[in-house]
């Protein structure tokens, strides 16, 4: 059975691919987009999308199908990027979210924006802004307008430009790379209005922000813009100047062009026609080289596809030779299933002879397990006693530790009374004495010393720690052990704190003050050796 389930996993290896094998195959193809190796790219994406159409997986089919797409925009033909991105765009309103569809709606709309069809574009990136608004998408709504805003600045809709642009600007304070292309198409959109003063003001503010590498496209940009503002304004020298700024930047051929036109336009218009003429040599130069590059590009663009034509065709033929292996796997599995028939019946036979054997064998282990259950039973037994009889001794130490805490109480309880009967024979002796009506009554006088007598001679209070030793045995004894520089009122004093009376009814009991009794606490805690008299009580219930 083993091999069984063997034969299984292998056919199902044989019929489908994960989606996460997809998704890492769509990945090393926009990372070889991103290195310019295409034909790598576009081999790895088409791996992916037929993988994709196999396991009916419509986001990876999607997200294969628009990198090939932005495979051939690259390569500069636009053409069969246009197909592919509404292939992906095909997909993306059937099975997908709207994320998407903005997404291979940008793509299309930029392509048109390339071709200079701003009618299309215009279209196109209008749709996925509704998109982004519909949805509350407010970072996609922005990327849009600014797409727009740029679309009507070369159509020269000036005022639609400016809505959008400052429609993004709202939406992207809190997002600087965004910030900066929208203010960017902001500043280009103020000086196609002749607002040169508000142009040049955001112009400079970007550049003083472009100073990473990242922003090199953005940073040359706004330089022209300042040297086109300064030629409108006649200032040639800060024209001539900007423009040289941007060329001493990483430009690339593109870039090179439109630096070359604008100095063109500033020397035939400062009346420098040798120079006009001298960038007007390079700028043909510039031309014919990107003219190659485009050609170039063309070439490989072609080599790819026929690359891929390739690449489709051992494709299939793979697909052949899978469905050959399946074929010849479904036999090898039928021969299989007859010979464990086989093997099943010869088991049958051996289980049939071997019956009697195993219920002998069955009945010694049953008369085994009940042997086993005896032995686990009594052990029980003897285990439930062993616990009764630990469950009576800790019945007895409750039962003591209560009937020592009732004798503490009681304790407690007399010398309170004796507290309480000493305050009224003090009250009754200082109302005899400040009485007018006893002087001179000798033996009102005698009753009252006999009074004071009795206050000094109680031999119930002095008998106190005695009764608390029987009631608790062993603290004291233990306590003077390891603490021999108590006296007998310090005893006295650590009994009261053990039964849990307050300063204030121990105050009463040793008729002293509560300030002196708190000041014999903490005398009391530093010959226990403890650094906070809080920590007394504690202590004396852990001796």
């Amino acid at each position: 059975m083993k091999y069984f389930f063997l034969f299984i996993l292998f056919l199902s290896s044989l019929n489908s691919f994960s989606q996460e094998d997809t998704r890492k195959l769509i990945l090393a193809g926009i990372d070889a987009m991103y290195e310019k190796d295409y034909e790598t790219s576009l081999e790895l994406l088409t791996k992916a999308k037929s993988q994709a159409e196999e396991n009916n997986n419509a986001e990876n089919l999607f997200l294969a199908i628009n990198n090939i797409g932005a495979n051939y925009y690259s390569m500069l033909d636009y053409g069969e990027a246009l197909d592919n991105y509404l292939e992906a765009y095909t997909i993306a309103i059937k099975s997908l979210d709207p994320s998407r569809e903005m997404i291979v709606l940008n793509n299309i709309a930029l392509l048109y924006s390339k071709d200079n069809n701003f009618e299309k574009a215009v279209e196109y990136f209008s749709e996925a802004y509704n998109l982004a608004l519909k949805n509350e998408k407010p970072i996609n709504q922005a990327i849009y307008a600014i797409n727009l805003g740029d679309v009507y600045n070369k159509q020269g809709d000036l005022i639609s430009a400016e809505k959008y642009l400052k429609e993004a600007h709202e939406l992207v304070k809190e997002n600087p790379r965004l910030l900066i292309e929208s203010q960017l198409a902001l500043a280009n959109n103020y000086y196609l209005k002749r607002e040169f003063t508000e142009a040049k003001r955001l112009s400079f503010n970007l550049i003083d922000q472009l100073t990473d590498k990242e922003f090199i496209e953005q940073k040359i940009e706004t330089l022209l813009i300042l040297s086109k503002i300064f030629l409108k304004e006649n200032d040639y020298l800060k024209a001539t100047e900007y423009a040289f700024k941007a060329l001493n930047e990483e430009v690339n051929i593109e870039n090179k062009i439109e630096i070359y036109i604008q100095l063109s336009s500033i020397y035939s218009n400062s009346l420098l026609f040798e120079k006009a003429l001298t960038t007007k040599d390079s700028l043909l130069k510039f031309q014919n080289e990107l003219h190659q590059i485009k050609n170039g590009r063309l070439y490989e663009t072609n080599r790819v596809k026929f690359e891929i034509q390739n690449y489709q065709k051992e494709l299939k033929a793979q697909h052949e030779k899978i469905a050959a292996q399946q074929k010849t796997f479904y036999t090898v599995l039928l021969s299989a299933f007859i010979i464990i028939l086989l093997i099943g019946w010869a088991l049958w036979n051996s289980y049939i002879t071997n019956k009697q054997r195993k219920i002998l064998h069955k009945r010694s282990e049953e008369i085994l397990s009940l042997e086993i259950e005896k032995e686990r039973t009594e052990s029980l037994l003897l285990e439930k006693q062993l616990k009764e009889k630990e469950t009576q001794l800790l019945l007895e130490q409750v039962q003591l530790k209560n009937e020592i805490e009732s004798k503490n109480r009681k304790l407690s309880a007399k010398a309170l009374f004796l507290t309480d009967r000493n305050k009224l024979v003090k009250s009754i002796i200082r109302e005899l004495e400040t009485s007018d009506n006893i002087k001179g009554q000798s033996i009102l006088n005698d009753h009252i010393r006999n009074l004071k007598g009795l206050l000094r001679t109680d031999t119930e209070l002095e008998s106190f720690v005695t009764h608390f030793e029987e009631v608790n045995q062993g603290f004291l004894n233990n306590l003077r052990q390891k603490h021999t520089s108590l006296n007998s009122n310090d005893i006295r004093f650590i009994s009261y704190l053990y039964m849990n009376l307050s300063l204030k009814e121990i105050s009463s009991i040793l008729n002293i003050t509560p300030e002196a009794c708190r000041k014999r606490k903490e005398r009391v805690s530093k010959k226990l050796e403890l650094t906070e008299s809080n920590q007394l009580y504690n202590y004396l219930t852990s001796v």
